[in-house]
């Protein structure tokens, strides 16, 4: 009785398989597209953060070279009040080829600081500073 059993059951494996396999990739393609944007996300965040810190001393020049630096292809807008900094930057991601682009954002804040040319606002500091 076990033999005609296991005959009956000859092949199986290769099509539970063959049924599987197609998830399988599914599965992992959309693990390697997450990890994808995940680590678009992780840079678009230390550009924004880099530009609002670089814009807060004053120097917009280098907030776009260090976003363009930090997460090339990005774009970045800048804004700026009296007590803080603003910026955004959004990335556009093609997580696999054929798979649609996401566009990825991140905004940081930083506190604005006060003119670097007066002089006279820094305190000053005298003797050895480690």
């Amino acid at each position: 009785m076990t033999a005609d059993r296991l005959r009956g059951d000859r092949g199986m494996v290769t099509a539970e398989l063959a049924m599987a396999l197609p998830v399988l990739i599914i599965v992992l393609a959309a693990g390697l597209a997450a990890v994808t944007v995940v680590g678009q996300r992780v840079r678009a965040e230390d550009a924004a953060r880099e530009a609002a810190r670089a814009a807060a001393r004053g120097d917009t020049a280098a907030a776009h070279r260090l976003v363009s630096h930090v997460a090339p292809g990005a774009s970045v807008s800048m804004s700026q009040s009296a007590d803080r900094t603003t910026a955004r930057v959004s990335v556009v991601v093609h997580p696999l080829g054929a798979w649609p682009a996401l566009t990825v954002a991140a905004t940081a804040v930083a506190a604005t600081e006060p003119d670097a040319d007066d002089e006279s606002e820094w305190p000053l500091v005298t003797g050895h500073v480690p």
